[in-house]
């Protein structure tokens, strides 16, 4: 199968587990890719990110830590299930991305992980950017991504 791609950032892919504004977009995508109608692709950093965000969250008592076991399951289960169904790109974390992601910093003053999102999505050629920071959806937006805030 091959179809659209959708370039999840880590603030998106949060989303996908976590009820916050925007769920729905994130939640779309993913029914979308199971019926075969794109693929999602995100970078593996971000599962980092996910699990950092999640731990955050943990420690804040945002999280009960029953929920914090269920969401991280649910998202090293959903990434596996996606890679064997095929419909999910993850895009390992290169020299190459890494330098590419570093000219972005510099020119938009923006974290080398938000750099790297950018960078990661050009590669994979996704039709559709989300995420759910604002100045990484204009950075995104005038390096020539469609992007879409899901907030």
């Amino acid at each position: 199968m091959r179809g659209p791609i959708v370039y999840l950032d880590s603030s998106s892919m949060v989303k996908r587990y976590v009820e916050e504004p925007g769920t729905r977009i994130v939640r779309e995508a993913y029914l979308k890719a199971y019926s075969g109608e794109l693929l999602i692709a995100f970078s593996l950093w971000n599962i980092g990110e996910v699990l950092g965000a999640l731990d955050r969250a943990l420690m804040r008592d945002l999280l009960s830590h029953e929920a914090y076991t269920i969401v991280k399951r649910r998202l090293l289960l959903e990434t596996r299930r996606l890679l064997r169904l095929g419909v999910l790109i993850p895009v390992s974390v290169r020299f190459k991305l890494l330098t590419e992601s570093w000219n972005l910093v510099e020119k938009h003053h923006i974290y080398v992980a938000d750099a790297l999102q950018i960078v990661s999505a050009r590669a994979v050629n996704a039709a559709q950017f989300f995420t759910g920071d604002r100045k990484l959806h204009e950075v995104a937006s005038i390096e020539g991504l469609k992007s879409t805030l899901t907030l």
